[in-house]
């Protein structure tokens, strides 16, 4: 069970709802479970600025190749566009969960 997640589009917080809470982590978890060398989640931190996604898992960093970190930022970007508070085009967001 999440302890807490909190998402940060643009560098406005979004409050985020019991639905979308659930929808944000467990996509989240589950593309970074995909990964090589990943294991369970205590905490999770994603970041994505312009093209450049970064990963902590746990407090290590997770490498992305360039395809992985497309398909992240194209999955977390249109997850939270339709969000109610995030105005205008996505350039810049971060995800942190604690479990």
């Amino acid at each position: 069970m999440t302890e807490k997640i909190s998402l940060q589009v643009n560098g406005n917080d979004v409050v985020l709802d019991h639905f979308v809470l659930a929808f944000i982590e467990h996509t989240v978890i589950g593309m970074i479970g995909s990964l090589k060398d990943t294991g369970p989640v205590s905490t999770l931190a994603l970041s994505i600025d312009g093209g450049k996604v970064k990963i902590v898992l746990n407090g290590k960093a997770v490498k992305t190749n360039e395809f992985s970190s497309k398909i992240i930022k194209s999955t977390v970007f249109g997850m939270v566009s339709p969000l109610k508070g995030v105005v205008g085009t996505v350039n810049n967001l971060k995800i942190d969960i604690a479990r």
